[in-house]
């Protein structure tokens, strides 16, 4: 009930940071969330800052809200976050971004479903579709941060 997708790209890791880590840009990036917005005062990433995105399901619909929450932020490393109702976590995701001796670096996203047993049902009928388009979705996602991490400034 996880997965993972890896791309090097040839940008520092805080400006790779300063992308992956401003939920109100993923709708440059994702597949599915088209925007996001910091709510409950949240201004930008810290953990414990909640934000909601806007999420049009395998691209076609339903269209709805998904709160978050930041559960991992460390400049430069590490941002997280999980997706649910608070307290309620049904999915974390992750970028990790391991600088490389080139002076880029690997970014990894991934995905970890909460092992409740909903979820587990829905992932032993359907996990093998969702699975592939949540792979082809932060493939995706990977290649369009790479795309304007790597792209010359104007």
């Amino acid at each position: 009930m996880h997965d993972s997708v890896t791309v090097h790209m040839n940008a520092s890791p805080d400006a790779i940071w300063d992308l992956v880590s401003d939920v109100t840009k993923i709708g440059r990036y994702s597949p599915e969330t088209f925007e996001a917005e910091w709510t409950d005062g949240a201004t930008g990433p810290a953990v414990g800052a909640r934000f909601r995105g806007h999420v049009k399901r395998n691209g076609k619909g339903p269209i709805y809200w998904s709160p978050c929450e930041v559960t991992a932020c460390d400049p430069g490393r590490e941002f997280a976050f999980v997706v649910g109702p608070e307290r309620r976590a049904i999915n974390t995701w992750r970028y990790v971004i391991e600088p490389t001796p080139d002076g880029g670096a690997d970014v990894t996203e991934s995905f970890q479903l909460a092992p409740i047993l909903p979820l587990k049902l829905y992932w032993a009928v359907l996990g093998w579709a969702r699975g592939k388009t949540n792979r082809n979705g932060m493939q995706a996602t990977l290649d369009r941060i790479k795309a304007e991490v790597e792209s010359p400034a104007p």
